[in-house]
């Protein structure tokens, strides 16, 4: 019986560094998110070149068609003012899952006349949280 608790001690002792690491990472990817979430608020493009890798890509399907298109050119096309409709605008993040060095997160933003699902794939790069691939989905209303 005496085994028992030193064992339980170390178990947890070792587990607390592990839980300490997922939370830092958890919060790390919340904030690479929350820079694109900021980006589409503001209009400033800024916040997508922080959340971005700078070799990132987009890809999406339009007019039944596969298309990309790279995260500089996606941050270039910000106006650096909010949209005329902002007040009407929302957006959340519905999921984050981490392993290791790797993320994926699902970003849903309501517009009054579109509903884009965002899937984002992330890698932690010298320390940091990027953006490195966006999937995304557009619901016209």
């Amino acid at each position: 019986m005496r085994l028992v608790f030193p064992l339980a001690l170390a178990v947890l002792l070792g587990a607390a560094p592990l839980a300490a690491q997922q939370d830092t990472d958890e919060a790390g990817v919340r904030a690479a998110l929350n820079h694109y979430i900021q980006g589409h608020a503001t209009g400033d493009g800024s916040h997508m070149r922080i959340a971005f890798h700078p070799n990132a890509n987009l890809y999406f399907i339009r007019d039944g068609k596969y298309a990309e298109r790279t995260s500089a050119d996606y941050a270039a096309g910000f106006s650096g003012r909010p949209a005329a409709d902002e007040g009407q605008r929302k957006r959340r993040i519905e999921s984050v899952d981490i392993a290791g060095t790797a993320a994926q997160a699902k970003i849903v933003l309501e517009y009054p006349g579109v509903t884009f699902t965002d899937y984002m794939t992330l890698l932690k790069l010298d320390g940091e949280w990027k953006i490195v691939a966006k999937v995304f989905h557009a619901e016209r209303k």
